[in-house]
């Protein structure tokens, strides 16, 4: 089989594409990229082409001969206007989606996130995949990640020879946290090396940082991959997957790794202010504190007995990894 997958350069396509490449059920990667320069190509298996997740025409012509196709390009940072951010967000699926179908190809898998449920008091404490999803969210990731996921279903709902596989994985860590090709949105990546920085510098000069015990879920990146490759090869029946390590941490916890000695504050002096600041007119990359007005927790069981994935990290594990890197 032949595998194209959109977004092929960024953290997942990085950890998917070589899984792909090491399987012998598959025949050849096709790397989507506006930079196919960026690709490293492991042999002559994958191809790097030049493709738009908002140009039809190109998703067309890269998608030709695809038996599967990986839809991972998405804006994360929301740095664009909002109507640029949508045009590739939800556009991107829709049109991603009908060059697959018009490429032939049977099945089409796509990376969402555990942000689609939003960020709500509504939540139960741990997340199934039946929880309705946050299409009218104020925060646009979330909204968007929503609606991306409306608007597959009603173009899958055509085309019921098509598997549809959706994964909603939560924060996700790792190495590339420490590199260029960090995994949070492009204005937290600055912050986020920022934040390891600085409380390194605190652990050494042996101060206290006051840090709220606002619980969250962290998966690796290679697990990810691991996960999108198990949808793409069809190890799984279709529709959504929760995707998180085992085990929820604390931002508390997090620093206590790094070294820091910390102050234990309540989740509330988090998600008070947050919860306050999401009330406001926020630009789209400021709306990211909305990850911290309520808890989100999901349930992993569907993705560990029908998907048959296993995380390789807790939660914990994939944070010291991030922070060994």
């Amino acid at each position: 089989m032949t595998v194209a997958v959109t977004g092929a350069t960024g953290t997942f396509g990085s950890s998917l594409v070589p899984l792909l490449h090491d399987d012998t059920r598959v025949d050849g990667v096709v790397g989507v990229s506006r930079h196919p320069d960026s690709g490293t190509g492991l042999d002559d298996r994958v191809e790097f082409r030049r493709g738009d997740v908002g140009d039809p025409g190109s998703l067309a012509t890269t998608f030709r001969g695809a038996d599967v196709v990986v839809h991972l390009a998405y804006d994360v940072s929301g740095t664009t206007n909002p109507g640029a951010t949508r045009t590739v967000n939800e556009d991107g699926v829709r049109n991603a989606f009908r060059a697959a179908v018009d490429a032939g190809a049977r099945r089409f898998v796509y990376a969402s996130s555990l942000a689609a449920y939003g960020f709500s008091a509504d939540h139960p404490p741990h997340i199934p995949e039946s929880h309705p999803l946050a299409v009218d969210d104020p925060f646009f990731y979330a909204r968007d990640k929503a609606r991306s996921e409306q608007l597959l279903a009603a173009e899958s709902a055509d085309h019921l020879d098509v598997e549809v596989h959706v994964l909603r994985p939560c924060g996700v860590v790792g190495p590339a946290l420490a590199g260029a090709k960090l995994p949070l949105p492009g204005p937290l990546a600055a912050l986020g090396r920022g934040l390891l920085a600085g409380a390194r510098q605190y652990a050494r000069l042996g101060l206290p940082l006051a840090v709220p015990a606002f619980p969250l879920q962290l998966v690796h990146q290679d697990d990810v991959g691991h996960a999108l490759a198990r949808c793409a090869l069809g190890e799984g029946p279709a529709g959504p997957y929760n995707i998180a390590g085992d085990g929820s941490v604390t931002l508390a916890d997090l620093v206590r790794e790094l070294g820091a000695t910390v102050l234990e504050l309540p989740a509330e002096v988090a998600e008070i202010p947050s919860r306050a600041a999401m009330a406001l007119p926020l630009p789209q990359p400021a709306q990211w504190v909305a990850a911290t007005t309520h808890p989100a927790i999901m349930d992993t069981t569907r993705a560990k007995e029908e998907l048959g994935w296993r995380p390789r990290f807790t939660g914990t594990g994939a944070w010291r990894d991030t922070v060994r890197s």
